[in-house]
């Protein structure tokens, strides 16, 4: 196994091959020596041999001359939202004593990145007149969100007769982090309506402390249930309670990770349905992460899954069943966010004996038992099972607002479920319907015609 493997990586990095030319003149050389073999004609026989001897020549002019070249690569920018543009930048230094007239390259991305086709290479030369250095520049566009590999630079060489070439690989992959994109949202932040019909921002609101409230003159509107007394009596006039601004506000953001409607399929057996869907929920957690973050949240982001953005050896069981959930602040939180999003991928449902065993752990159940304080929370789901529903109605009581963003592949029982606890579902086809949601959920809307 060793010894293929070791094979494997040096016909990767070096392989000597006849072009089409070398392949036709080895062939009819070998059947002109049989032929002058069975008529035993000297003169064939000379014939027969150069027309071998040429091709396999040339073969070992190639591999004893290969392109030796040394590659850096630099990416700009390094990171890059889907659809967006990306320059590379190549700079080539020639390591062999001869240029490397006729020689051509190519790039050898991972799936999913487009890179120009085989292209001749400038003349370089270590001590000739072209210079030792060339540089090299293309762009990319990539589709789909991920974490890409660009390289190795493949060089091929050919002998002067074009009877054979070679093909070496020079450099190593360089990372290309493409993110997922982000639909801006309207407003600061969130704001929502109160019963009294006043509306409140909530940019800098978590769920106040009695000492964090403060009185202020009643403006008409305000319920009569809201007067501060104690201080209507000090100031001579009607004043009201009002909840302080808090300075580090928090939100949470629910991601579902498992695709529990695709259990015991098995890895690369999740219906594209719900690979279609899985990406769609990533776009809507870095619209809605990263527009939480620029009003100021410190974010929470909780998987359902076993941890991909803050991963660990005990980060099995998802964040509602024992796992520590990653959490962003500003400034940076939304690039390092963003950067997060673009690696995760569905993950397998846990077993039931990993499940049972997070039944078992104290610090999850004593957080939903009133550990963790209320804070807006937004879920954006998939395919989720009954544990995870289970822990999503144990969690509503934590939420205000308690928000669930649906898909279409998740369940009537389940919707059911979760709005009887107190989340509001609210359904998504698109990324395009985002907008006009978040418009419904935050209060924007009414705060503009208020």
């Amino acid at each position: 196994m060793a010894n293929a493997e070791w094979y494997t990586r040096l016909a990767a990095r070096f392989a000597t091959r006849l072009t089409l030319r070398g392949a036709v003149f080895l062939a009819v050389g070998v059947v002109l020596f049989t032929n002058a073999v069975l008529v035993n004609s000297r003169d064939m026989l000379f014939v027969a041999s150069l027309l071998i001897m040429a091709p396999l020549v040339a073969a070992a002019y190639v591999s004893l001359r290969p392109a030796r070249v040394e590659v850096s690569r630099v990416f700009r920018p390094p990171i890059v939202p889907v659809g967006g543009e990306s320059m590379v930048s190549l700079q080539l230094h020639n390591l062999s004593a001869a240029p490397l007239g006729g020689a051509s390259w190519c790039d050898t991305p991972s799936p999913g990145i487009d890179t120009p086709p085989v292209a001749l290479l400038p003349l370089v030369s270590r001590n000739g007149v072209a210079g030792e250095s060339v540089h090299l520049e293309y762009s990319v566009v990539p589709r789909h969100r991920g974490v890409y590999d660009v390289g190795p630079l493949r060089v091929f060489r050919q002998d002067p007769f074009g009877f054979a070439n070679s093909d070496r690989n020079a450099g190593s992959p360089h990372d290309l982090i493409v993110t997922p994109r982000v639909t801006r949202l309207p407003g600061s932040g969130l704001a929502q309506s109160s019963n009294d019909g006043s509306i409140r921002e909530l940019v800098r609101q978590a769920t106040p402390t009695s000492d964090e409230l403060i009185a202020r003159e009643y403006r008409p509107g305000d319920a009569l249930r809201r007067v501060n007394w104690p201080a209507t009596a000090r100031h001579g006039e009607i004043m009201v309670r009002q909840e302080e601004q808090r300075s580090n506000p928090e939100a949470r953001i629910v991601l579902d990770t498992t695709l529990a409607g695709a259990a015991g399929l098995g890895a690369g057996h999740v219906p594209p349905h719900l690979l279609a869907a899985f990406e769609l929920e990533i776009e809507l957690a870095a619209s809605v992460g990263v527009h939480l973050l620029d009003a100021g949240y410190r974010l929470e982001v909780i998987e359902l899954g076993a941890s991909q953005l803050l991963p660990g050896d005990q980060q099995t069981l998802g964040g509602l069943h024992g796992d520590v959930p990653a959490t962003f602040r500003a400034p940076g939180g939304d690039r390092a966010l963003l950067e997060a999003l673009a690696s995760v991928i569905p993950v397998p449902w846990p077993s039931r004996s990993a499940r049972l065993a997070a039944e078992r752990r104290v610090p999850v159940r004593a957080a939903l038992r009133g550990a963790q304080p209320v804070l807006p929370t937004f879920a954006l789901l998939v395919s989720v099972s009954e544990a995870d529903v289970d822990g999503l109605v144990a969690l509503a009581r934590h939420c205000e607002p308690a928000v669930a963003f649906v898909q279409r592949t998740v369940g009537a029982p389940a919707r059911e479920r979760l709005q009887g606890a107190g989340w509001r579902c609210v359904e998504l086809a698109s990324a395009d319907d985002l907008e006009e949601a978040w418009n419904d959920v935050s209060g924007e809307r009414g705060a503009s015609h208020d």
